[in-house]
């Protein structure tokens, strides 16, 4: 019987070890997302909540945040290993701080069209981009769109434009109010905060950046030089994770969204499933991304963009596009095939 005692103590040490070394082989990375745990979030959440990430060997940390370009910052300063921001925003990082020693790289295009919008209210008489000369538009300082607007501006000739700038719950109120004629942001964010204050979808116009000559790529996952310097190996481990979740997400929000609601119980499941169907149709899987391939850049496209950035945004000095993006950790293409269908 003692014998028998110690076997099954030995066998318990053993399993303790393994168990403890296996742990030890894990990657900590820490993760911060673009904005707060929305619909989009599951992107994230649901690789994580299903294991993908912990049967790739990576403890991976996904933190809420507070827009793209404290993404930027946070993944430089060495506080993240990785993140989420629009390509704009890392793009800007890149051409005002030339001797920044820490400057990430895209390594995933996720939103392969920016989800940026302009949109109006139906009574304002706003059915065009042209209507929008002389008009009055709000939106944060640092909104993706907003900043983007020259490029948007240019290619619909438009001028004369006022702006009002304001904290982000205060933009869709001020519309809703008639304090301002339009406002920019991401449409799967704008348009739902719309519908919460009491205006019908039928009575907001939207006018999608893509769909009038703005040919931006949106988000991308970014990593630390030091991440692609000392662990390439967990970077590509991610991205085949993260791929294998999106399908899951994209198969079936609903439950997907289920894994946001885990992190932040007071969210509208609801509301969040919305949200998140509409960065996925517009957004995700788009007729761009089933061009190009998910997960990937076309070369004059970004180069397009590049410069276009560097006007619109007034940088110290032009975006190199070779130095902000690097497609060698990108899953194989039977991994990237997470897009439906047609």
């Amino acid at each position: 019987m003692k014998k028998r005692q110690f076997l099954h103590a030995i066998a318990l040490t053993a399993a303790t070890l393994a168990a403890g070394s296996a742990m030890a082989q894990s990657t900590p990375i820490k993760f911060q997302l673009d904005w707060r745990f929305e619909g989009p979030a599951a992107l994230f959440l649901t690789p994580a909540a299903k294991g993908y990430f912990k049967d790739a060997k990576l403890d991976v940390t996904i933190d809420a945040g507070n827009g793209s370009g404290g993404t930027v910052t946070r993944v430089a300063s060495g506080a993240y290993d990785m993140g989420f921001a629009d390509l704009a925003a890392l793009m800007e990082f890149h051409a005002n701080n030339p001797d920044a020693p820490n400057k990430p790289v895209a390594v995933m295009m996720v939103y392969n069209d920016t989800p940026a919008s302009v949109m109006a209210l139906k009574k304002s008489g706003i059915k065009t981009p042209a209507d929008l000369n002389g008009k009055k538009l709000g939106a944060p300082v640092f909104d993706a769109g907003r900043r983007a607007f020259p490029i948007f501006a240019k290619a619909n000739n438009i001028s004369g434009v006022q702006w009002t700038a304001m904290d982000p719950p205060l933009r869709e109120t001020m519309l809703a109010r008639g304090d301002i004629d339009a406002i920019t942001g991401f449409t799967f964010t704008s348009v739902l905060n719309l519908e919460a204050r009491g205006v019908k979808a039928e009575d907001i116009v939207v006018l999608p950046y893509p769909d009038f000559g703005v040919k931006l790529y949106g988000n991308a996952i970014i990593a630390s030089p030091k991440m692609i310097k000392e662990n390439p190996a967990a970077i590509k481990a991610f991205l085949v994770a993260f791929a294998k979740g999106m399908k899951d997400v994209i198969g079936n929000p609903a439950a997907a969204v289920g894994d946001v609601k885990a992190r932040d119980g007071i969210i509208n499941a609801e509301l969040e499933t919305r949200r998140l169907k509409m960065a996925i149709d517009s957004a995700i899987n788009s007729a761009n991304a089933r061009a190009e391939g998910f997960g990937q850049v076309n070369g004059p496209r970004l180069s397009l963009m590049a410069s276009q950035v560097s006007d619109a945004f007034n940088t110290k000095t032009r975006v190199n596009p070779d130095v902000v993006w690097n497609g060698s950790f990108l899953p194989s293409k039977a991994e990237l095939s997470v897009l439906p269908k047609k």
